[in-house]
């Protein structure tokens, strides 16, 4: 090899291994071009409607986002601060009645296998081996000091993830007051020959990240609505705010519908605990015809997003960029496949299948 390539081929390795360094940074910035296109998406739906400049047609759209966010928190928080004051209340006593139910469950079960008295028994043991193991002073003393050291961790972890969001919205309103101006620098950085070739392929991902956020939004709503009715028809408290919940959390796949399912089961444990199981099993469903129904109906329609690469894309970027890289895991998904179609496989590939041909 020359001594150009081994230039090339090192700058290329410390090109990689500077972005590697860099990935959460990188992560965060897209999240920020992310959040800018929902921006910008929304600026242009207003712009169609209303003949004003792009600045007056952002202020609206960021004060009606604004509104919406308050509305929301004010129908959401302070009825679950509320009934979240009333679960830790309740908390023993509805774990007491869990464990009598598990209990009850096991003694009858042992009484139709081992006979009668069996199930008393055994019972009887259980409750004594939960009394015996109850911890004595010291064991609580040194669990109550790594609960404060784990207290302090997380709220260092807070911290960092607040100045995290706060460098993600600068970096998302930067790029909605001139998204074309960082468009126009974005293509400097790439060689001469191939800018008209790289700003269609922008256009592009900017195309299929806003009929992602499209599918998205239909899709959360319907899972809003699902929840709503199924809350209503079990009769378990806060109907509308843990449809929000669940709508909103419906943006993080796999992971959101889970964490929304825990707090209307906590609300209906407190009432009756058969209610609890059916707010899983109703979620369940609704989770299963959201995952193989609603969404790859949407997505197919939108973006034509395979079920297989969601999946898998959600793995390797949890593994790269971690949490945050599972909550962007869709929007990256649809942009890597925008690239490989229209780089690897238009421009790389086509051409050199038309050149075998050829010969």
């Amino acid at each position: 090899m020359k001594f150009s390539n081994w230039l090339a081929l090192s700058f290329l390795v410390a090109s990689g291994l500077l972005l590697w360094s860099l990935r959460e940074i990188i992560i965060q910035i897209f999240a920020g071009i992310v959040i800018a296109m929902a921006f910008c998406t929304l600026v242009e739906k207003i712009r169609s409607h209303l003949p004003v400049h792009r600045l007056i047609a952002l202020i609206i759209a960021l004060s009606s986002l604004l509104l919406i966010l308050s509305l929301t928190v004010i129908i959401v928080v302070p009825p679950f601060t509320k009934e979240f004051q009333e679960l830790i209340l309740q908390l023993p006593n509805a774990a007491r009645t869990l464990w009598e139910i598990a209990v009850g469950g096991i003694n009858s079960l042992t009484d139709k296998i081992y006979g009668e008295n069996a199930g008393q028994i055994l019972s009887e043991k259980l409750i004594t081996s939960g009394i015996t193991n109850l911890p004595d002073g010291s064991t609580l003393a040194s669990g109550v000091g790594d609960g404060i050291k784990k207290l302090l961790g997380l709220a260092g972890n807070l911290g960092s993830g607040f100045v995290q969001i706060i460098f993600i919205l600068a970096v998302s309103l930067m790029i909605s007051v001139q998204p074309n101006a960082y468009r126009e620098v974005a293509i400097l950085l790439i060689p001469a020959f191939y800018r008209k070739r790289a700003q269609s392929i922008l256009r592009k991902c900017g195309d299929s990240l806003s009929d992602w956020m499209v599918g998205v939004l239909i899709s959360s709503l319907c899972v809003a609505i699902l929840a709503g009715v199924g809350l209503s028809i079990l009769g378990v408290k806060l109907v509308i705010a843990n449809a929000l919940l669940a709508g909103m959390l419906n943006i993080i796949p796999n992971v959101g519908p889970v964490i929304s399912t825990i707090f209307p089961m906590s609300v209906a444990l407190l009432d009756e605990p058969w209610k609890a199981i059916a707010v899983l099993g109703m979620y369940i469903v609704i989770q299963n015809l959201e995952s193989y129904l609603i969404t790859p109906s949407i997505m197919q329609h939108q973006v034509k997003l395979l079920p297989g690469l969601t999946l898998i894309a959600q793995f390797i970027f949890t593994v790269i960029f971690g949490p945050i890289g599972l909550i962007l895991a869709l929007p990256l998904a649809v942009v890597l496949q925008v690239l490989v179609k229209e780089i690897i496989i238009h421009d790389l590939l086509d051409p050199w299948k038309k050149q075998r041909l050829a010969r």
